[in-house]
């Protein structure tokens, strides 16, 4: 629905607007919304993008012994994970970029509670999805940084100290991608649970 014809009911009710407050505090407030939305999920994509592919390119290769060891993301499930984990933010917040920009440019606004409810459960699962990623290949970059005495796990990041730091770089760009995942959460928490409250004000009148 466009605000538009959000502007028409209103005036059929009589000047009683749909939402709380006026009519031209919704329209700038849900511009703004919008507008922060559309750059945090850029900015979780470019992110996304870049750790996946920082960690993916990852590599470095020593001899010992004559016997050459390669080291990549693939020795190391928690990587595995937090590239995959960086792959579906990467491609869940172009998706939603997309969608960003149909509504902006067609000038509508949510009013749609089950797809509201849709965006937010997705922009929650992946959020979580991206900090678990980051806090398990944190507890691994511990035992490849320090190494682990009681078990006999030798401080790998002595030997592949290039991979180790690119990797490092690699978990930086994820955080962000949490971080950012989580405020978009928190708009769209904000978009979804102001429909109800909208409603409630309705049933008031």
């Amino acid at each position: 629905m466009s605000f538009a014809r959000a502007a028409e009911m209103a005036d059929s009710k009589g000047g009683v607007a749909v939402y709380h407050g006026t009519l031209n505090s919704l329209v700038s407030m849900d511009r703004r919304l919008r507008v922060a939305e559309l750059v945090m999920r850029v900015l979780v994509c470019v992110f996304g993008v870049l750790a996946a592919s920082i960690l993916g390119f990852d590599s470095q290769v020593k001899v010992f012994f004559s016997v050459e060891k390669k080291a990549t993301f693939t020795g190391m499930k928690s990587l595995v994970f937090l590239v995959v984990a960086n792959g579906i933010a990467a491609t869940y917040s172009m998706m939603q970029v997309v969608r960003c920009v149909i509504s902006m440019t067609r000038g509508s606004t949510l009013f749609s509670k089950s797809y509201a409810w849709a965006i937010f459960s997705g922009d929650q699962a992946v959020a979580y999805l991206t900090i678990a990623a980051v806090a398990a290949a944190a507890q691994s970059s511990v035992y490849g940084k320090l190494g682990q005495q009681e078990l006999q796990w030798i401080k790998l990041c002595d030997m592949y100290g290039k991979f180790c730091n690119q990797a490092g770089d690699g978990m930086a760009s994820t955080l962000v991608v949490g971080l950012g995942m989580t405020i978009i959460s928190s708009i769209s928490a904000y978009s979804l649970f102001r429909l109800y409250g909208e409603n409630k004000g309705e049933g008031g009148d």
